[in-house]
C-alpha cells in the first residue's frame, strides 16, 4: 500500500519543540508539510526536495527545520519554540514511488496542540 505516516505530534507547552516524522512506504522526492488549523485552510509550512532544498513559510523560517532521511524513506519536521497558534493537525504530502511510478500521497494527520 502506498502510504505517508506521519507520527510526534502531542501536546507541548508554549516555547517547546516536538519533531514530527513522516515516513513512506517507498521511495520519495519532494515532500511538504502542511498545517491545518480549526477554521482555516490547510497552508504549507515547509517544503524539501529529492536534492534538500528547503523552503519554508514565514511562520516557520527561524524556528522550524525540515529534513530527510533517503535512507528510511523518512522527512522530519523538527519545530522549535512553538507558539499557540501553531496549534493545527499536520499532515505531509509528497510523491511515493512504487511500481515504476510515482502517486501524489497525503498522510493521515497528526495533532500538534501548544498550550499551557
Amino acid at each position: 500500500q502506498v502510504q505517508l505516516v506521519e507520527s510526534g505530534g502531542g501536546l507541548v507547552q508554549p516555547g517547546g519543540s516536538l519533531r514530527l516524522s513522516c515516513a513512506a512506504s517507498g521511495g520519495i522526492n519532494t515532500v511538504g508539510w502542511y498545517r491545518q488549523a480549526p477554521g482555516k485552510q490547510r497552508e504549507l509550512v515547509a517544503r524539501i526536495s529529492s536534492s534538500g532544498s528547503t523552503n519554508y513559510a514565514d511562520s516557520a523560517k527561524g524556528r522550524f527545520t525540515i529534513s530527510r532521511d533517503n535512507a528510511r524513506n523518512t522527512v522530519y519536521l523538527q519545530m522549535n519554540s512553538l507558539k499557540p497558534e501553531d496549534t493545527a493537525v499536520y499532515y505531509c504530502n509528497g510523491n511515493v514511488y512504487s511500481g515504476e511510478r510515482f502517486f501524489n500521497v497525503w498522510g493521515q494527520g497528526t495533532q500538534v496542540t501548544v498550550s499551557s
